[in-house]
């Protein structure tokens, strides 16, 4: 319900084992809400295919943009 007033969040990749094509280290990235995803230490991340995805949440730094 909340997901369209919920405004952006946003992270920076610090790790992409795995994902090189999709993970690009010291970029940042949109993150989605996703509890369940959270729940399991994941997060769902815009990734350079546009597309989101589920990635571990240690490859991810959390970073708050003013708005």
């Amino acid at each position: 319900m909340g997901a369209e007033n919920t405004p952006p969040r946003f992270a920076i990749c610090i790790k992409n084992d795995g994902h090189p094509d999709d993970l690009h280290v010291r970029t940042v990235y949109q993150v989605l809400p996703d509890e369940s995803a959270a729940r399991s230490n994941y997060v769902r991340v815009v990734d350079e295919t546009g597309e989101d995805y589920l990635y571990p949440a240690e490859y991810f730094v959390l970073v708050e943009v003013p708005s």
